[in-house]
């Protein structure tokens, strides 16, 4: 048998649409289990919508979501020349034919079919007639000629067998009017050419896989394998399309959500294995299999994504996660300045803590990020004089503290919820408030650590608190 190759063949007319990176990356884990090989197709027929840009976008998502294709960029604009020889060939061989419908004929069955409530099927006119009987005005296109008796079956490797009538399948145009192929012409050629084995792929595509096995079958050319994912869904049951929200990863990435956890999401959207949830990189290749694939539409869940890349925060090497960090403040936020960046990685331990996305642990350490305090202005008015007094005191016996650890400062605050008559909250609010501008955030042993004496006491005597 020969070698596994997989590809995934985008347009680049658009973002790449978080269902296309999960047929991307089952392509990708199924070739690598495989030990095959996985190449990216870019289909870019489409002359007016494609754009250099979206091609770019696509290869930079896959790359950071961890799936790099093999070999160059397969342009399929460049092949076009392949694709008309071919349809030449099944023309010649009696598999195509000219078809010389104007315009308005081809409206008028379309309308005929809508108002009897069925699907148009074009009515193979031309199917059979003489050359001489061609209009001379009309330039005709080339449609393949269909199979009209039996049934076909699809052997799929996640569907199983799925069988259709072949009458249902009309004789659908490979050359247009102006000589340009198809897409079901295009991609049956560029398997081949590419020598696909498996075409793995959403299972909206199914009835395509019929036209294209009827020209792999006509061109005697050896058949791949087919593989049909079921759709992702809104949580609500619908299709999940382009102008769904969080549908880019894009959308993903800049609110902080990291590609090991996306992967790890998107990779057990619709497949399983065993009762395993987090598989890192090489596990993931290990297991991945066709079989763990469900039938049934996965619908996409923002909120596991969110538990899911929580897990990640909690378990990643603070090394790695500071360097994530550190990249998504420089490409959303503002970039860490270098002498915050030491005080920011030794806090990553508690700034982490509770956080969803790389997005909070940014928001969780803006006070250690900001030159200057930011106050919250209803929490900024809890600073009465009760408050002013207990931020004095403290501030009076925080000098002489030398070492700053949760032991050398423990003594002082109870020593100050005994002289100002008040609990743990009196003491720790109006201080936080100080240090932060705001009366939520981290415990606030941790903030006085994190910021460094000399900060500490630049802003307990902040005029604002004055």
């Amino acid at each position: 048998m020969s070698k596994v190759a997989t590809r995934f063949a985008p347009s680049p007319t658009g973002p790449l649409h978080i269902g296309g990176i999960r047929t991307a990356l089952f392509n990708w884990l199924y070739s690598k289990n495989k030990n095959g090989s996985f190449f990216l197709r870019i289909e870019d027929t489409d002359k007016e919508r494609s754009k250099d840009e979206y091609k770019k976008q696509i290869i930079k998502s896959l790359k950071w979501i961890g799936v790099e294709h093999d070999g160059d960029e397969y342009i399929q604009s460049k092949k076009l020349d392949d694709h008309i020889k071919v349809a030449n060939e099944l023309l010649k061989n009696g598999y195509a034919y000219k078809c010389y419908c104007s315009k308005d004929e081809i409206e008028e069955q379309k309308l005929r079919a809508k108002q009897k409530k069925i699907p148009y099927i074009y009515d193979r006119k031309w199917r059979d007639k003489k050359e001489e009987e061609a209009p001379k005005d009309i330039k005709p296109v080339i449609r393949f000629k269909s199979k009209i008796d039996g049934t076909s079956i699809l052997k799929d490797l996640v569907q199983g067998d799925v069988e259709i009538d072949n009458n249902t399948i009309e004789d659908f145009i490979i050359l247009r009017n102006d000589g340009s192929p198809t897409y079901n012409l295009s991609a049956s050629v560029d398997d081949h050419i590419m020598k696909m084995t498996h075409i793995i792929r959403g299972d909206d595509h199914k009835i395509n896989t019929f036209k294209q096995i009827q020209i792999y079958q006509s061109m005697g050319w050896e058949l791949p394998s087919f593989a049909h994912i079921p759709l992702i869904h809104t949580l609500d049951g619908k299709k999940l399309s382009k102008r769904d929200k969080a549908s880019t990863l894009d959308d993903y990435s800049q609110i902080g959500i990291m590609p090991d956890a996306l992967r790890n999401y998107l990779l057990r959207l619709g497949w399983s294995y065993k009762d395993k949830e987090i598989f890192n990189l090489d596990e993931s290749i290990k297991y991945f299999n066709l079989e763990g694939i469900g039938k049934s539409p996965s619908k996409l869940d923002m909120s596991r994504i969110l538990s899911m890349n929580e897990h990640y925060i909690k378990n990643i090497d603070e090394n790695d996660l500071f360097d994530q960090l550190t990249e998504y403040c420089k490409l959303y936020k503002s970039e860490i300045e270098a002498d915050k960046k030491d005080k920011i990685k030794k806090s990553l331990t508690f700034l982490k803590n509770k956080a969803k996305t790389l997005e909070d642990i940014f928001n969780n350490g803006q006070y250690i990020m900001a030159d200057e305090v930011n106050f919250n202005q209803d929490d900024i008015k809890l600073i009465d004089d009760k408050a002013k007094k207990v931020i004095s005191d403290f501030n009076s016996q925080f000098a002489s503290v030398d070492k700053l650890s949760k032991e050398t400062l423990e003594p002082i605050v109870n020593g100050l919820i005994k002289s100002n008559d008040t609990n743990f909250k009196g003491v720790g609010q109006p201080l936080r408030v100080a240090l932060t501008g705001s009366k939520f955030g981290p415990g606030i042993y941790d903030i006085i650590i994190s910021l460094g004496k000399e900060e500490v006491t630049k802003r307990l005597t902040n005029k604002k608190l004055v």
